[in-house]
């Protein structure tokens, strides 16, 4: 009965996101009541269907119209779970955050909005689809709705961003059409479960390895993964602050790191046991990022910037967590997709509150924001020590995992490569709390005043989140993160789960 609940994940914010510009032009503020009120009822089914889950221990599905297998498949097992909590806690953060922030703009609340609405409504399916090509479709109505957001601002720098950012990431959508059209012509199917089945009777050919290149390509553009980054640092940085805050901490790990994980560990069936070379490409590919978006971050002294880079970073900690293949590994990726999308939803928050009150981002011109803007500072702070893997903050538990994951499998460099750089991650973000937010007692503090209330209201909620999930790591292990760990690692037992049900 509760799998009937999955088409709301989309239904929802699609029907926002058609009453959004209907009652937005008989007043504007109506715009901001639908949209939230959207968020609201998003959070409240996630976590309905997390508990329901828990509960049961048994994963729900749906099929549109009853059609097995040819029709449109929805599924919700421990990975979906996770997924949906993240992208609707940090969507529903950044709508109360986007009702003051918008006052900056003179026009096109509703528009905003209706966008928004869109790219949740996007990566909603994604995460719920139980088909290839409908993983896609959703992709690119996230990704075409936050092209628009990406230019709302509308200023020569900011459609250039989004232009750079639309070539690039149709690019990547190309290629994964380009892949899923290559396994419907070898398959006759879509269906995940089913294509499971099939490609486990073909074996691995090198058709198999030439699709999951593809397949890999189109992917590590959506995440933004190194060398295929080079979108990321300017959407991030020219967006409004809520949207990337939502590209940061949800979008790419939605399009890019989710779609690759389902469809590798539960299509294709990869396993670090069985097909090593996969998961050492992740580990070259994902220290590369590591390494090079920290130390370029380190050099940034634009706050948003130095913010943008650092998540390729952060990318870089999770597909090497993925690499690492165990259980711990696999675990600590999951923990850190949840982490990182806390913390750093937080810090594009704080960012775009310090450049809303102050009118710059160059750390150069900020001084001494503590004293008239104490509630971000100390939003801003505490999410830099989760960032950088300060105890007892959520980031310490993640990243905790990825170096327990990586001595288990004696790759000790990659533990001292993990523990490293969280400390350059504590480097960079230190330096934007002295440059911009501390300051000697002589010095005149930059003229500002503190965020308006629902601003602050929407850092705080993240800031709470990232303390409970630190504080409750044991819980979060157990019933969230360690089961999203085990979908993966339990491989093409999804199919048996999917087709069984």
């Amino acid at each position: 009965m509760e799998g009937r609940l999955l088409p709301l994940f989309v239904a929802i914010p699609l029907s926002g996101a058609f009453l959004i510009p209907l009652l937005g032009k008989l007043w504007a503020r109506f715009a901001d009541l639908v949209a939230n009120i959207t968020t609201v009822l998003l959070v409240g089914i996630s976590v309905y269907c997390w508990w329901i889950f828990n509960a049961t221990g048994t994963p729900m599905h749906y099929w549109v119209g009853g059609w097995r297998l040819i029709g449109i498949a929805m599924w919700f097992d421990a990975l979906t779970a996770l997924m949906v909590l993240v992208i609707n806690i940090v969507g529903f953060c950044a709508t109360i955050y986007s009702v003051r922030y918008l006052d900056r703009y003179t026009s096109g609340r509703w528009k905003f909005f209706t966008l928004l609405m869109l790219l949740i409504a996007g990566m909603n399916g994604v995460a719920i689809s139980g088909d290839l090509f409908n993983i896609f479709v959703f992709i690119e109505i996230s990704a075409i709705a936050s092209y628009a957001l990406v230019a709302f601002g509308t200023e020569e720098e900011e459609i250039e961003a989004a232009f750079k950012y639309m070539v690039l990431g149709e690019v990547g959508g190309a290629v994964l059409l380009f892949g899923i059209a290559l396994l419907y012509a070898r398959a006759a199917t879509l269906n995940l479960a089913h294509l499971s089945q099939v490609l486990a009777e073909i074996g691995r050919t090198p058709f198999y390895w030439f699709v999951i290149a593809t397949l890999l390509i189109g992917f590590a553009i959506k995440m933004g993964m190194e060398p295929f980054h080079a979108w990321l640092a300017d959407a991030h940085f020219s967006a409004p602050a809520p949207i990337s805050a939502m590209l940061s901490g949800v979008f790419i790990k939605v399009t890019g790191v989710y779609g690759m994980c389902r469809i590798m560990f539960n299509v294709f069936g990869v396993s670090r046991a069985e097909t090593p070379a996969f998961f050492n490409l992740l580990i070259a590919f994902g220290a590369v990022s590591l390494v090079l978006g920290g130390l370029l971050a380190y050099s940034q002294n634009d706050y948003k910037r130095l913010l943008a880079y650092s998540s390729i970073s952060q990318i870089g900690y999770i597909l090497v967590a993925l690499g690492i293949g165990n259980f711990w590994g696999v675990a600590g990726a999951m923990f850190h997709i949840l982490a990182h999308a806390l913390s750093k939803g937080t810090l594009f928050l704080a960012s775009g509150a310090v450049e809303r009150q102050t009118g710059t981002r160059n750390l150069d011109e900020l001084k001494g924001l503590e004293r008239t803007m104490p509630a971000t500072t100390w939003a801003h702070t505490l999410a830099s020590f989760s960032m950088a893997g300060v105890p007892p903050f959520a980031g310490f538990f993640s990243k905790l995992f990825i170096i327990i994951g990586a001595i288990a499998a004696k790759m000790y460099w990659l533990a001292f490569l993990a523990a490293l750089f969280s400390g350059v991650t504590l480097g960079y973000l230190t330096k934007v709390v002295n440059q911009a937010f501390f300051a000697r007692r002589e010095d005149e503090p930059t003229r500002a005043k503190e965020s308006p209330a629902l601003m602050v209201l929407a850092m705080l909620i993240l800031v709470v989140l990232m303390l409970a999930v630190g504080v409750g790591f044991k819980g979060v292990l157990d019933h969230l993160v360690g089961p999203a760990a085990k979908a993966l690692l339990n491989g093409l037992d999804y199919a048996r789960l999917v087709l069984g049900g």
